[in-house]
């Protein structure tokens, strides 16, 4: 444990940036009117929305992508910026770029993103050739500390200032040891032993030591000497959570501080909604973490299309019951949202950018769930072949169920539906937000809760290789 002027200092360090993210925000929303709402919303008590949890990664890059953003409730995007001072000390510090190719303007990107309501991570990597441990590697780390040391200062006092005003900032991706899938090395982040071929790399017995040092540390102090906020670069999921929290705890010898003390937003990659269960007990409840993200998931698992619509619920159900108290505490950007697979959210064209089931999944979402959300804490109970939970949305109360063809039934105990307004129930396809016939869903009292009967379709909306299994919403909804 760190000791009390330790929790001082960081408390009122706390304080002074959420006074100054809180005038920074608001200032844009003055100079963007389209970010009034947004600022509003984000520093008000309560009032938490679906869409404040959805990020991806990546930028829309024109006026229909963000309509397609909005359209998927995506609030936050990411990616990294540079390409710094790529070869030689000598020359420029180049920071106006972003893109895998570093292909893509950056300060307009950001001016973007502010007059929409969208908010901008910038992601703090790599090591110039010239100036890595590994000959020629960008991925390994650097020799010279003060080369990166002035390539973060140079993009967080540019972009933290106007008309930018970005507030967090992403220390490295993925930095880790040996992995418990059998890699020796992290994929992005190599040390001494380092081979392009896995089977003759040996493991980077200091990489975790030489991360907190050399990369880590000092690049959240030049962070918080602006005011801005400091996000861990991502746990991998092959990390190991244990793994993870013995290097958060790590004291390094060279600052006499913990990894910790120098983190403001927890972050780990490709983990499940309950996974974020013991960070979030161990450093956010308690602090000294202001929240808990993860800047990717997704992928590959989005070849279920049930995957987002049931991560995105079940993390605003987690959500609602731990202290949602900042519009940022609670965050996941899904990877990727362009391209050409046909599980990514859109597909790129030609002839024009289209939605996937996944990105037509989140539209469904945040059209079900759009309201301000609160807990709904009735106990469900499901017959056999069916699962689920619900929140409020608004008014209304929302059950998402999982289920097998047929006809199935939940219980909500203690939400009787009020004897003299009437109650109204719907059910909705969650990939395609097609409503089922009336006929499909009936609701009835028993007791003091609600009984609803559904007809699930023998046409199911899951993976085709995988049992028959349909998502859909159980929207309850009270008029006066």
């Amino acid at each position: 444990m760190f000791n009390t002027r330790n929790n001082d200092r960081l408390a009122c360090d706390a304080d002074r940036r959420r006074v100054l993210e809180a005038l920074a925000v608001l200032a844009g929303a003055a100079q963007y009117p389209a970010m009034a709402a947004l600022a509003d919303r984000s520093h008000r008590t309560g009032g938490r929305r679906i869409t404040d949890l959805i990020g991806a990664n990546g930028w829309p890059g024109s006026a229909s992508d963000i309509a397609m953003w909005h359209e998927m409730g995506i609030s936050w995007g990411r990616d990294v910026v540079g390409p710094g001072q790529s070869n030689s000390p000598d020359e420029p510090m180049r920071i106006d770029k972003t893109g895998t190719s570093y292909d893509v303007d950056l300060p307009s990107v950001l001016v973007r993103n502010n007059r929409n309501g969208i908010r901008s991570l910038l992601l703090l990597a790599y090591t110039a050739k010239w100036n890595a441990l590994v000959p020629g590697d960008t991925k390994s780390a650097p020799v010279n500390v003060d080369a990166w040391k002035r390539y973060v200062d140079a993009v967080v006092r540019k972009y933290s200032s106007p008309p930018f005003n970005v507030r967090h900032f992403q220390v490295w991706n993925e930095a880790a040891g040996r992995l418990s899938g059998g890699l020796p090395q992290s994929t992005f982040w190599h040390g001494p032993g380092f081979n392009a071929d896995e089977m003759r790399s040996a493991p980077y017995e200091r990489a975790m030591q030489d991360y907190v040092d050399r990369i880590h540390i000092p690049a959240a102090r030049i962070i918080r000497s602006y005011h801005a906020y400091v996000v861990y670069g991502g746990w991998p999921d092959q990390g190991g959570l244990d793994n993870y929290s013995k290097w958060l705890e790590y004291r390094s010898p060279v600052f006499q501080e913990r990894m910790l003390d120098w983190v403001d937003y927890i972050d780990i990659h490709y983990m499940s909604v309950k996974d974020l269960d013991s960070p979030y007990e161990k450093y956010v409840k308690r602090g000294p973490a202001r929240g808990i993200w993860q800047t990717e998931i997704g992928y590959t698992y989005m070849e279920d299309p049930h995957y987002l619509p049931r991560y995105f619920f079940d993390f605003a159900v987690w959500a609602l019951m731990r202290d949602w108290n900042d519009a940022n505490k609670f965050v996941s950007m899904i990877y990727h949202w362009d391209g050409y697979q046909p599980f990514i959210l859109t597909h790129r064209g030609p002839p024009r950018r289209t939605f996937n089931p996944s990105g037509r999944s989140l539209i469904v979402l945040c059209k079900t769930v759009g309201g301000p959300l609160s807990k709904c804490m009735a106990p469900l109970q499901f017959e056999s072949d069916a699962s689920g939970s619900a929140l409020r949305s608004g008014t209304d109360i929302v059950i998402q169920v999982r289920a097998a063809p047929g006809w199935r039934t939940v219980v909500a105990a203690g939400v009787g539906a009020s004897p003299t307004r009437a109650t109204d129930v719907r059910l909705i396809d969650a990939v395609t937000g097609e409503q089922s016939a009336r006929d499909d869903v009936v609701l009835t009292r028993e007791g003091d809760g609600l009984k609803i009967r559904f007809r699930v379709p023998d046409q199911t909306n899951g993976r085709a290789d995988k049992p028959p299994r349909h998502l859909a919403y159980i929207v309850i909804r009270t008029h006066s």
